[in-house]
């Protein structure tokens, strides 16, 4: 483990499905962390299609996961900021946290731990979340996608919005 301060992230080397890959967290605010991921990626020389970016999303349903080939951040502050500093063409996976409880301040609901009623919705999306890690550096990333967008990886079939089914 290792934290340096040029890069803003504390990264971890490791083996994942048998292949050397480089684990990192952003240690900025979330709508800095294109900081981080820009200065790792340059000092390894990754080009940003190597790089999977994984972040909540709370326009998913709670423990839904979405895998993209690149895209907008749509809404994502911390997207937003890595997009701003490494380019649009990175793959990226999508947590679903839901919004919650609409009467609810959004940011409470990102900052706060879940309630004990979705513990359990939540570990088994953490759970899924690393075997796809480990199927897009092991697969590929089709694969990988082709895999983890099924309804069958925490929501239902009802859960999938038009613009997802697209």
């Amino acid at each position: 483990n290792v934290r340096l301060k040029s890069w803003k992230a504390v990264a971890a080397l490791a083996v994942v499905a048998g292949h050397d890959a480089l684990l990192a967290a952003p240690k900025t605010f979330m709508n800095a962390s294109g900081e981080a991921v820009q200065a790792v990626a340059a000092f390894y020389h990754i080009e940003p299609s190597d790089v999977l970016i994984v972040v909540d999303d709370v326009n998913l349903p709670l423990g839904r996961l979405r895998l993209r080939p690149s895209g907008s951040a749509g809404g994502h502050n911390g997207l937003k900021s890595v997009i701003e500093h490494v380019g649009i063409g990175f793959p990226r996976l999508r947590i679903g946290v839901d919004r919650g409880d609409p009467a609810r301040d959004l940011s409470d609901r990102v900052l706060s731990r879940f309630p004990s009623s979705e513990r359990d919705v939540v570990d088994r999306a953490i759970a899924r979340a690393a075997d796809a890690v480990e199927a897009f550096v092991d697969d590929g990333f089709q694969a990988a996608m082709n895999r983890f967008n099924s309804a069958s990886d925490g929501g239902t079939s009802e859960d999938t919005s038009e613009e997802e089914r697209r």
